[in-house]
C-alpha cells in the first residue's frame, strides 16, 4: 500500500495545477471512433445525441452569490442523513401553500437503485409525447438546482432562488409551529412541488428520497408508484432485510393506483402485492406484464426490443450503458403506458417513433459516464453493493478494458467491504481517496478494508481527490497509449461530481 508522504514532494498547488493541464490534454473523441459511431446515430431517429443536464455556477456574479446565500441557509437544516420520520412537517407546508401537489397528478418512484435513472426516462417519454414536465430527484451530482427540473432540464439559478424566496415565509412559518424545523429535503420538496404548480407542469416524475411511507414526497396521491428493485441499503433507517424495506417503500402506493414493480427479491415482492391489494391498486410486473425481450450492445449504448403493457416495442436505442439500465427502461416504458392508461383504459401501444425518440435522447450523468479519452475515464455513482455489482457488471460488457483502474471514495455509513469486494474481479488496482463531504470514509480507514479485500499490493492511498485521479491516470496509461487502459471512478455520488468537476464538466 503507498501513500504520498505529507511532508515531502511538489507543493500541492503545482501538483493541482500539474493534474489540471492533464485533464485538459484530450478530453474529446477520438475521430476514429466518432466516425464507427455515426453508423449507430441512425438508431437515434430524431433525438439527437443525449445531453448532460448537470448545470455550471451561474456566470452572473450576482446571481451565483445570491444562489450561495440560499444554499447556506439551506445547510443549516438537518441534512439528509439526520431526519424524524414523519410527514407531519411537510403536510404543514403543503397546507400554507395552499396544497400545490394536487394541482397536477404525479409518477411517484421508490426502490434501491435505479430511481434516478429511471425517473429520467419517464420523464423524456412523456415530453415526446408533448406532456409538460416537473422533475423531482436527488442526490444531485454537481448543483443543488439539478433536483427540480423543467421540461427536461434542471431549473435555473435564478428561478431557483426566486422559488426559495417564495416558500420562505410559509417555510417559517411552519418552523415556528413544530417541533423541529423542516429539513434540508423537505424545503426542497415543497420548493419542487410549489415550482410544478407555478409552471404549471402537466405531469410531475417525483423520486422518493428515502424509504416511502414517512418520505417527505409522500404528500402526493399519485397514480403510478413506481418500484425500481429492492436491496438493502440504507439499513440503520428502513429495515435489514428486502422485506422489511419493501413494507417502508410500499407506503406510496395509493388507493386505486397502478404499480410498476421491477424484478423483486421474493419476500419484497410479496410485501409490495399485499399492499397493492390492500389498496385496490393494479399490478404490472417486470418479466410477466412487461420486461426486456431482447438487449445488444451498440455503440455508445444498447439496442433494444421491449414489451410494454400495450404489445412490443423494437430497434429501441438506448444512449446508457448495462443490462440494468435496459430494465430500467422496461420499467419506465410501463409506467408512461400505465399514466396513459394502456392496460386498464386501453390496449394500444404508444406511438412506436415516439418512444424511439425519446429514449435516443436519454442521459443520465454520473452512470457509467464517459468523461474524458486516452484513457477512458468513466464515472459511475455505485454506492452501495447492489449497484457497484451492476456497475461491474456493465464495465465488462460495455468496455474493454485490459487495465481497469478504480478510484474509490465512499461515504462511511455505506456497506464499503461488499461494495469494494464486487470490484475486486474487475480493477487491476484501485486508489482509494475521499471526498469533500463530512459523511466521507476516512482515506485510511478505506484503505484498510481495501487491503483485505485486493491485497496491499494492489491498493494506493490519495487522500485528495485531484491526486487520486491523477495517480489512477498514471497507472492506467502504463501500458501505453493504444493500450486498454482505464478508469472507472465510483463509491458516491459525490466523488463522482466532484470528479466530474475536475475533468472540466461543469
Amino acid at each position: 500500500m503507498s501513500e504520498r508522504p505529507d511532508s515531502a514532494g511538489p507543493d500541492p498547488d503545482d501538483t493541482f495545477d500539474e493534474f489540471a493541464e492533464l485533464v485538459e490534454e484530450e478530453t474529446r473523441r477520438d475521430p476514429d471512433l466518432a466516425v464507427i459511431e455515426a453508423g449507430s446515430r441512425t438508431l437515434r431517429t430524431q433525438g439527437g445525441p443525449p445531453q448532460a443536464d448537470v448545470p455550471a455556477r451561474p456566470a452572473d456574479p450576482e446571481v451565483d452569490k445570491a444562489l450561495r446565500e440560499v444554499e447556506a441557509e439551506l445547510a443549516t437544516r438537518w441534512g439528509e442523513t439526520k431526519l424524524e420520520p414523519s410527514v407531519d412537517r411537510i403536510a404543514a407546508l403543503m397546507d400554507v401553500l395552499g396544497e400545490p401537489q394536487r394541482s397536477y397528478p404525479s409518477i411517484h418512484i421508490t426502490g434501491t437503485n435505479g430511481k434516478t435513472s429511471t425517473a429520467r426516462m419517464i420523464e423524456a417519454l412523456l415530453g415526446a409525447f408533448d406532456l409538460r414536465t416537473g422533475r423531482y430527484t436527488s442526490p444531485h451530482v454537481q448543483s443543488v438546482t439539478e433536483r427540480i427540473s423543467l421540461d427536461g432540464a434542471p431549473v435555473s439559478a435564478e428561478r431557483f432562488i426566486e422559488t426559495y424566496q417564495d416558500v420562505k415565509p410559509y417555510v417559517e412559518m411552519v418552523d415556528a409551529a413544530q417541533e423541529y424545523r423542516l429539513s434540508f429535503f423537505e424545503v426542497l420538496t415543497g420548493m419542487a412541488y410549489a415550482a410544478f404548480a407555478d409552471a404549471p407542469v402537466d405531469v410531475a416524475v417525483v423520486e422518493v428520497g428515502m424509504g416511502g411511507t414517512w418520505d417527505a414526497t409522500n404528500v402526493i396521491d399519485a397514480g403510478v408508484a413506481v418500484v425500481t428493485p429492492i436491496d438493502l441499503d440504507h439499513t440503520d433507517r428502513l429495515g435489514t432485510t428486502p422485506a422489511e424495506i419493501a413494507t417502508e417503500k410500499a407506503g406510496i402506493v395509493k388507493q386505486d393506483a397502478t404499480v410498476i414493480m421491477a424484478q423483486q427479491p421474493v419476500d419484497a415482492a410479496q410485501v409490495l402485492l399485499k399492499k397493492a391489494v390492500e389498496a385496490g391498486a393494479t399490478v404490472a410486473r417486470e418479466g410477466l406484464e412487461f420486461g426486456v425481450l431482447d438487449r445488444q450492445v451498440a455503440v455508445g449504448g444498447q439496442l433494444m426490443t421491449l414489451r410494454g403493457l400495450g404489445g412490443e416495442y423494437t430497434e429501441v436505442y438506448l444512449p446508457l450503458h448495462g443490462a440494468h439500465q435496459a430494465h430500467n427502461a422496461a420499467v419506465a416504458l410501463a409506467a408512461v403506458e400505465a399514466f396513459f392508461g394502456v392496460g386498464s383504459r386501453h390496449a394500444r401501444p404508444l406511438d412506436i417513433d415516439t418512444v424511439r425518440k425519446a429514449f435516443a435522447s436519454v442521459a443520465s450523468p454520473g452512470r457509467m459516464e464517459v468523461v474524458r479519452r486516452s484513457p477512458t475515464v468513466v464515472l459511475d455513482a455505485a454506492h452501495n453493493p447492489a449497484g457497484a455489482r451492476a456497475a461491474a457488471d456493465t464495465i465488462g460488457e460495455a468496455f474493454q478494458f485490459s487495465n481497469l483502474i478504480g478510484v474509490v471514495g465512499a461515504s462511511a455509513d455505506k456497506n464499503v467491504r461488499e461494495l469494494l469486494e464486487a470490484f475486486e474481479p474487475v480493477f487491476a488496482e484501485v486508489v482509494v481517496t475521499q471526498n469533500s463531504s463530512h459523511r466521507a470514509m476516512d482515506a485510511d480507514a478505506l484503505a484498510a478494508i481495501a487491503v483485505e479485500v485486493f491485497g496491499e499490493e494492489r491498493v494506493q492511498v490519495e487522500p485528495r481527490l485531484p491526486d487520486a485521479l491523477e495517480a489512477a491516470i498514471t497507472l492506467a496509461e502504463e501500458e501505453g497509449e493504444f493500450a486498454g487502459g482505464g478508469v472507472l471512478v465510483t463509491g458516491s455520488v459525490i466523488t463522482v461530481g466532484e470528479a466530474r468537476l475536475l475533468l472540466g464538466k461543469g
